[in-house]
């Protein structure tokens, strides 16, 4: 079969693409991270490095850590069914500031262990207290999105005196997400059984519909769709284990964090838009700030659940100025 003939704006696209002048058109065009300068250390030398902490039922948790090792450490958790590589954006724009960034693949996801065990809340905190002491993490800032928002909520109701100063959770799960008589504004457990049924029969086609539709609101009228931010979902999720994906749903879904929100004192902002297809902000965002003892609610009107990379300009100044107060 032939392929049809290439119409005269298609050949001079490809054209200009082939040559460097595309390569710097699109370079301009891309989304920026707004990554100015570089940190360096006494000797000039910017500090980045990457590595795994093995936790104790003998789990490698694969890690980001950029930046100067005295500076405040910024440690970011990812959603389901991601891996570090979802925080790019911050990671470079907070890098860029000065601060030391950390990102890590939370176990079954991205490079670490893809482990058949452990894939709940508890372990997860027990994880980041390992990752934590690995790298002598002091005064960090804790930024979770979705079921990271979770897991920040449980490590950071944990963690050792001194290792947290501020906590943020952004579109996350708590307080609870499915449906009881205790929490009757819940999502039915028929959605996630859904999830779970799409998750082990075909997670390729599933990790394709999620952030072509609901993920970043690509489903609603008017919505300008990134091809770009749709595969690079698929390629994060396809790098992680199907068992830890298909048990991560039930723990956030189900997980209860009402103790861990009501033991937090650290300062907590909590960042939700309005328009979230995946975690209903109605249920979530302001449930959570009333049980924060120091918590700030931030909405984002019209804004959907991976607002951190379908707004990144919007996102990251409030993040910086949450920090900096």
């Amino acid at each position: 079969m032939n392929s049809p003939e290439p119409k005269d704006d298609d050949v001079t696209r490809r054209g200009v693409v082939g040559g460097g002048l595309g390569i710097a058109l699109l370079a301009m065009a891309a989304p920026q991270a707004a990554c100015t300068a570089q940190p360096q250390n006494q000797q000039g030398m910017t500090q980045m490095s990457s590595g795994f902490v093995t936790t104790k039922d003998g789990v490698q948790i694969y890690y980001k850590d950029w930046g100067p090792k005295t500076a405040q450490p910024i440690v970011f958790h990812h959603g389901w069914p991601l891996s570090a590589d979802d925080w790019d954006n911050q990671m470079m724009f907070f890098y860029a500031q000065g601060f030391r960034v950390i990102a890590h693949d939370r176990r079954g996801h991205g490079r670490s262990t893809q482990t058949d065990t452990g894939n709940e809340m508890d372990t997860y905190a027990a994880d980041m207290i390992a990752l934590a002491k690995h790298l002598d993490l002091k005064n960090a800032v804790h930024i979770g999105h979705s079921t990271g928002g979770g897991e920040v909520a449980r490590y950071v109701a944990r963690a050792e005196p001194g290792r947290v100063a501020k906590a943020v959770l952004i579109g996350a799960v708590p307080p609870i997400m499915v449906k009881s008589d205790k929490n009757p504004g819940g999502l039915p457990l028929e959605v996630f059984d859904g999830f779970r049924a799409a998750t082990a029969g075909n997670r390729a086609q599933f990790f394709q519909d999620v952030p072509a539709g609901p993920f970043y609101g690509y489903n609603r009228a008017g919505a300008k769709v990134d091809q770009g931010v749709i595969l690079n979902w698929w390629r994060q999720g396809m790098m992680g284990g199907v068992k830890a994906h298909y048990d991560c749903i039930k723990a956030f879904s189900e997980t209860d964090f009402t103790e861990d929100l009501k033991a937090i004192t650290v300062p907590t902002l909590v960042m939700h838009g309005d328009d979230d297809q995946i975690v209903p902000y109605a249920d979530s965002a302001p449930l959570s700030v009333k049980l924060l003892k120091n918590g700030t609610l931030k909405t984002y009107k019209g804004l959907p659940h991976g607002l951190c990379t379908t707004h990144p300009e919007v996102v990251n100044p409030d993040l910086l100025a949450f920090i900096k107060a």
